[in-house]
């Protein structure tokens, strides 16, 4: 299979310049030999899918995992003719004082053609942590396909884009950048777009990045905008060991019981985030915008159906939107230290330590979010007058990401949705963050563009995860269809006259 795709991309590579239009009649054998190799590239997916990338929980096993699924992707894009550098990304110390390998980051090349645009795709190769007793039908290590589904953990977030890229041939110059810790917060990698910046990035001229969905089932999207986020901890002490319930039930401050007030003040039935200002620094909405919500093509009852929920707190198209993209949200995700297995153990825990984030939108700032969140926690812990100890602390703090939809890869992108697809795409926001988009184009200011293909009922770091064999297939003629407009349109910048 290699050799047949080598010789295809050295086709697309060195056997054309630019055209003054896209060529249908290659474009046609593009499309073509992916049809063909479909089951090819299902099998490698099948195989990707199998290593447990799980970057989430901090264990031996689990790093050995990622570090193969980084050999294998390297091993992949050479296989292709590509030149890879496998950058060593050092280590990561726990809380507990153990220390675990980061795994590498590739930096990979194809093509190097001076009067060819430059195309940079950024992808990640972890996953979310997946155990088949938490609700998967399947085992969700091993690819398994149902009426067209390809169901199994990382097949739409984001193994198989990465791969879909992969499978695409291109008259472009072609950078891959792929990390194995974007989950956990990719740790180290704007360390390395800032070392890198004036030589494995010099000569780009686009980031893409296609780590998103749809809004639809059907209907392609391009992606304009995403928001941030803030992650905190907090904390509630009691002291270290837990209690027996009927040993010190009823004669001391139980450490879960201020938890829960304290989380239970933070955000309110109608999804109203109750702390103090937090919502000061949120643009208002202006009659532009607002227009941009009325054109997007989402049909409420097939949202409701595959996000699989019963009722939504808003009842139209526009303030759901809204609500996803440029307001902020807070969402309360788990307590640590609580007894959790099946079964009923009667223990009050000594400690527990409650997670949320808030997600952020433009001109929201991590620093004054952190301080009014704390300040929120102080004054709801002061009212209980508990005698243990609370403590609060942000993890993560990512801003916001916007682009600019006139840019030439938006416009190529448009087209080559035009092509494969035969309709105009959404232009959406997404609600969730992406980290690097905001690293690219701050350190290397360029542009960058989100080009997703999954499906909005993919379920990406959810039980039975899943991406369309036609969304997986169609995406990989969608990338080759934007490399040859994206080649046109840097053809034609560099023959405008100065």
């Amino acid at each position: 299979m290699a050799s047949c795709r080598l010789a295809l991309l050295l086709l697309l590579l060195g056997g054309m310049s630019a055209p003054s239009s896209p060529p249908a009649g290659l474009l046609g054998r593009v499309f073509e030999y992916i049809d063909l190799h479909q089951d090819e590239f299902v099998q490698t997916l099948r195989e990707w899918v199998a290593i447990e990338s799980d970057s989430i929980q901090p264990v031996p096993r689990l790093r050995e995992e990622l570090f193969t699924m980084m050999s294998l992707a390297a091993e992949e894009l050479r296989r292709l003719g590509a030149s890879v550098d496998v950058v060593d990304s050092g280590s990561q110390k726990l809380p507990d004082g153990q220390t675990l390998p980061i795994p590498p980051v590739i930096l990979a090349e194809l093509g190097n053609d001076p009067k060819k645009a430059t195309v940079c795709f950024y992808g990640h190769l972890d996953v979310q942590p997946a155990r088949q007793e938490d609700g998967w039908l399947t085992d969700p290590y091993t690819l398994t396909e149902v009426d067209g589904k390809l169901y199994g953990r990382g097949a739409t977030d984001n193994k198989g884009p990465v791969l879909a890229w992969i499978n695409a041939d291109l008259p472009v110059n072609l950078k891959f950048i792929m990390e194995g810790m974007e989950e956990a917060g990719s740790l180290a990698l704007e360390e390395l777009v800032r070392r890198e910046k004036n030589r494995f990035f010099s000569s780009v001229d686009y980031i893409v990045i296609s780590d998103n969905l749809w809004l639809s089932q059907r209907k392609p999207a391009l992606i304009y905008g995403m928001r941030g986020n803030s992650y905190f901890m907090v904390e509630v002490k009691c002291r270290d060991q837990d209690f027996h319930s009927g040993t010190f039930g009823g004669i001391l401050n139980e450490p879960m019981a201020d938890l829960v007030a304290l989380l239970g003040g933070l955000v309110d039935a109608s999804g109203h985030i109750l702390v103090p200002g937090i919502y000061d620094h949120v643009a208002p909405l202006t009659a532009e915008e607002k227009k941009m919500y009325e054109a997007v093509d989402l049909d409420l009852e097939e949202y409701r159906n595959s996000s699989q929920v019963k009722t939504f707190l808003f009842d139209t198209k526009e303030e759901i939107l809204m609500h996803l993209w440029r307001y902020p949200s807070l969402s309360i995700h788990g307590i640590e230290g609580a007894f959790d297995e099946p079964g009923a153990k009667t223990v009050i825990p000594g400690r527990v330590t409650g997670k949320f984030s808030i997600r952020l939108v433009p001109h929201m700032n991590t620093s004054v979010v952190e301080k009014q969140v704390e300040r929120h926690l102080q004054y709801i812990f002061s009212k209980r007058n508990s005698s243990n100890q609370m403590s609060v602390s942000m993890a993560l703090g990512l801003l916001p990401w916007t682009a600019n939809i006139t840019d030439n890869q938006f416009l190529a992108a448009k087209k080559a949705i035009k092509t494969v697809f035969g309709t105009e795409p959404d232009m959406i926001q997404d609600g969730s963050t992406i980290p690097i988009a905001r690293i690219f184009q701050d350190i290397i200011q360029k542009s960058v563009l989100m080009l997703p293909l999954g499906a909005v009922d993919d379920g990406e770091h959810a039980q039975n995860e899943k991406i369309n064999r036609w969304n997986y297939i169609e995406g990989s003629k969608l990338f080759a269809a934007f490399f040859l407009e994206v080649a046109q349109l840097h053809s034609n910048d560099r023959n405008s006259p100065a």
